[in-house]
């Protein structure tokens, strides 16, 4: 098979955007103005009276504070414009709203077309003190007594008419639902003498003043029960105001025993969160696996463009040693003992050589590598696990780290910025996606956005046991297959447990779900067994969706598969329960084959075999290095006047994507779901929570064949512009019926705004107008797929249609504001992909190749270059 070079499209035509419609459904039964009356009257009743007993409670506290809360306020559908309408009202401040999804209908607002449908709604969050709850109120007496509302306000009226509930933000918010009470708990049975280090999440507040205020009055709050605070963090482009902070054992213990505590009621407070929760395994397997045969390769050259911020590698191991650049100015070494440089260690070998099982050429760049975790001092393993460490929020940690990239620090210039790709291999088991984004999350899409970078994440793991739900005897006289179908159900069963970890829901980077796959030798094993005998997703692979229902994860890609055995805590004779073999490393397959440190010192050449959405990321870290490289040369050859930064990034991560596809995955997913999904809609989406795009082939975008046609395109848009790109038609399809796929790959970032819950500040997508060439849409929804910053699509026909020479398949990539102003034209890369099967006589390659080239020659002289 020839492997022929990629092509890039003729400019094209600048035109207007196509008009979008609203998203939400106009069909919507709401209770009437008597019904509304009669359901939020108490509502109002228990904020005024819960507000005046507040007021008395911290005049008798604290003289001198002026009381404020924040206000939840739930509708079902929008009420567009509504910040606009709290600004007009003196006292209330607008903190932000989040878009909520799966509302349970009741007999006031449901689908009139489909009654047992759920609802799509919003939550805003309002700070108020005594002056504009009264404004509020007095809304409230005008809507209960028919009477008009003044100018500006009347999106009250609306609101009043599709509000669901309406209720203060208190402890159980910031305080019982983020998993900060179980931290504690085990932070105290681990050592109750030791302070306990936490995280407050402040309400953002955009005057100045208020937030100095908000950050004093936890100070003091903190002091008064003896703590202490560490740090404080503010960055205004994500909307984050944190502090991370310690208290005595015993002043956590009262906060658990009664939450009646003056901190935990303070209204500044968003929520209090745990620290160091997120933690890498480093359990060594007790028999070395020493790796001898090394293939003769010569070492990297040049800057690098992949960064690893991660756990510190064994820079020594002979598998590293001289590919790594290890940046560590917070001088995280001195923590390490050589034995438990155990991640970094493992991701480094991935990234630089793949897994070991398929004998691949290392990069041929160094690999920048910035400690990020470190061993944890207070556990008592040996080796001791690593960290994020707990004296730092993970915020700052990663804002300094990339900051110190590209830009100067002082008289230090910076330290890599040739990086373009950064693997972060890492989440925390303590904050799963769950409608609103994470501090982190909306980091790295600033990050991303404002330094043209694209962060690779695992999607996080769920080694958590899996409940069958079935007699042991009956699991263990099923087939293998149906073996593989009860497991499948009892995850899928059990999604709601096993969401993304922070940060995989960035909305401009790729999050990586791992696929129970690798290269390994494997035979059966004593104590445990592989749970699926097709290609599928790892079991321990988080699932999404992601923000706004976006597809995430992007991707899945080989993880290792991961053995199972019963869990005799939990399993019973009558319901089987399985978990995952321990430990995580191990000196036998299956797994990724990776570099590893050695338990003997001294040993330099120690390899072990790993598993999960870790793996995963940092081998597609190594397929990015491998397409920045190729387009690199593509573009030197083919455009060679062209500054090509601007669209590097978003060409690159439609790379990354263009070659996905669900063939292999998704055939047995539907076999054991359908029975429970209503229709084809409904299971795709069911199926896109776990798999994303699917497992992308990343040899079908490195070059074309004869029968597949690869073409790049790429440009910059402002609000309601588009670009109209031409696919010429090779003659030779045209009245042939043969099967022929068109595959589009559409990346961008956009700019974030974080008050707003449509979040994402540019909206691009693509329209296709192929003639009926490929009539066939597959896999991914048509509208999921336009919530994120990357849309992918498969389309499919066989028919004969006939077409004359000349006639094209036209792209439109159309650009609209979203969340808010454009402020500069938003770069886009595009790749289009046209094929029929291999050994069909059709010259897609040559025959597009052709056309193509004549409508650039004929640009470049109308442009007298």
């Amino acid at each position: 098979m020839s492997k022929l070079p990629l092509l890039f499209f003729p400019t094209p035509q600048l035109a207007n955007r196509t008009k979008k419609n609203g998203n939400f459904s106009k069909n919507i039964h709401k209770p009437d103005t008597t019904r509304q009356i009669q359901r939020l009257s108490p509502m109002f009743e228990q904020l005024r009276t819960a507000f005046e007993a507040r007021k008395v409670e911290i005049q008798q506290s604290t003289a001198g504070i002026e009381p404020e809360y924040v206000l939840v306020i739930e509708i079902v559908g929008g009420v567009e414009n509504f910040v606009n309408a709290v600004k007009r009202i003196a006292g209330f401040e607008w903190m932000g709203e989040i878009e909520v999804e799966d509302i349970s209908p009741d007999q006031d607002f449901y689908d009139a077309d489909s009654p047992d449908k759920t609802l799509t709604g919003r939550l805003y969050f309002v700070m108020t003190n005594q002056q504009a709850l009264n404004e509020l109120l007095s809304l409230w007496r005008r809507y209960q007594n028919n009477e008009s509302f003044d100018y500006g306000l009347k999106n009250f009226y609306n609101l009043f008419t599709c509000l669901k509930s309406i209720r203060r933000w208190d402890i159980q918010d910031r305080l019982l639902e983020t998993g900060v009470i179980q931290g504690w708990q085990e932070d105290l049975k681990h050592d109750s003498n030791r302070p306990i280090r936490f995280e407050v999440e402040l309400w953002f507040r955009s005057n100045p003043e208020k937030r100095k205020q908000s950050l004093n009055r936890v100070t003091d709050l903190i002091r008064n029960l003896d703590g202490r605070v560490l740090t404080g963090s503010l960055y205004e482009g994500i909307a984050y105001h944190g502090m991370l902070a310690e208290l005595p054992a015993q002043s956590i213990q009262t906060i658990i025993n009664n939450q009646d505590v003056e901190l935990v009621k303070c209204e500044s407070i968003m929520f209090f969160r745990p620290v160091g929760q997120i933690i890498a395994d480093g359990t060594l397997p007790e028999n070395d696996l020493v790796y001898s045969d090394f293939p003769e390769s010569s070492l990297p050259q040049g800057e690098p463009v992949i960064a690893l911020l991660d756990g510190l590698p064994l820079a020594n191991h002979r598998l590293l040693k001289d590919r790594l650049i290890i940046d560590d100015p917070d001088n995280f070494e001195n923590s390490y003992n050589a034995e438990e440089r155990v991640h970094g260690t493992a991701m480094a070998s991935l990234i630089i050589h793949g897994d070991l099982n398929d004998r691949e050429k290392p990069l041929k760049r160094p690999v920048y590598v910035r400690p990020i975790m470190r061993p944890n001092p207070n556990d008592y393993h040996r080796p001791r696990p690593e960290y994020v460490p707990d004296d730092v929020l993970i915020v700052d940690l990663i804002h300094r780290s990339v900051k110190r990239l590209f830009e100067n620090d002082g008289i230090e210039k910076p330290v890599a910025p040739s990086v373009r790709v950064i693997n972060l291999s890492i989440g925390d088991p303590s904050r799963q996606f769950f409608q609103s984004m994470s501090p982190l999350a909306r980091l790295l899409d600033w990050l991303s956005s404002t330094y043209k970078i694209l962060f690779i994440i695992s999607a996080g793991n769920h080694p958590s046991p899996i409940y069958l739900n079935v007699p042991r005897a009956q699991f263990e006289s099923l087939t293998t297959s149906q073996k593989e179908a009860v497991i499948l159900k009892a995850i899928f069963e059990d999604i709601r447990n096993r969401k993304l970890l922070s940060p995989a829901e960035s909305i401009n980077n790729l999050t990586v779900g791992a696929l129970q796959f690798d290269s390994s030798s494997y035979e059966s094993c004593y104590n445990g067994f592989n749970p699926f005998e097709h290609s599928l997703p790892s079991p321990v692979s988080a699932f999404g969706v992601g923000y706004r229902r976006s597809i995430k994860p992007d991707i899945v890609f080989r993880g290792g598969r991961v053995l199972y055995q019963e869990d005799l805590r939990y399993s019973r004779k009558d319901h089987y329960v399985i978990k995952p073999v321990e430990p995580a490393i191990r000196s036998n397959p299956p797994g990724n084959k990776t570099a590893v440190p050695s338990r003997q010192s001294g040993n330099l050449d120690g390899v072990a075999y790993c598993c999960g959405t870790s793996n995963a990321a940092a081998l597609m870290s190594r397929a990015a290095s491998i397409c920045y490289e190729l387009l690199q040369q593509i573009v030197s050859e083919q455009l060679p006047n062209i500054d090509m930064r601007p669209y590097e990034i978003p060409l690159l991560k439609a790379m990354l994507i263009h070659g996905c596809s669900w063939e292999n995955i998704a055939p047995h997913l539907h076999g054991v779901l359908q029975s429970d999904c209503k229709n084809k809609q409904e299971l795709n989406a069911k199926i896109s929570r776990w798999i994303g795009y699917g497992h992308p082939e990343i040899g079908r975008v490195l070059y074309c064949t004869e029968q597949r046609a690869t073409v790049l395109g790429f440009g910059q848009l402002s609000d309601g512009q588009a670009h109209i790109f031409r696919l010429p038609l090779p003659p030779s399809l045209s009245s042939q019926t043969v099967w022929r796929r068109l595959t589009v790959t559409l990346a961008w970032l956009s700019p974030v705004l974080a008050s707003n819950q449509k979040y994402r500040v540019a909206n691009l997508w693509f329209e296709v107008n192929n003639n009926g060439l490929t009539s066939n849409r597959k896999n991914t929804d048509w509208q999921a797929v336009r919530r994120g910053t990357v849309q992918h699509e498969v389309f499919e026909g066989e028919q004969a249609e006939p077409f004359n020479d000349g006639d094209v398949i036209e792209i439109k990539v159309n650009c609209r504001e979203d969340a808010g102003k454009i402020q500069s034209p938003i770069a886009y890369g595009l790749i289009v992909s046209l094929e029929v099967a291999e050994g069909v006589n059709i010259a897609v390659y040559n025959e597009i190749q052709t056309r193509i080239t004549s409508v650039v020659q004929i640009q470049q002289v109308i442009g007298g270059v």
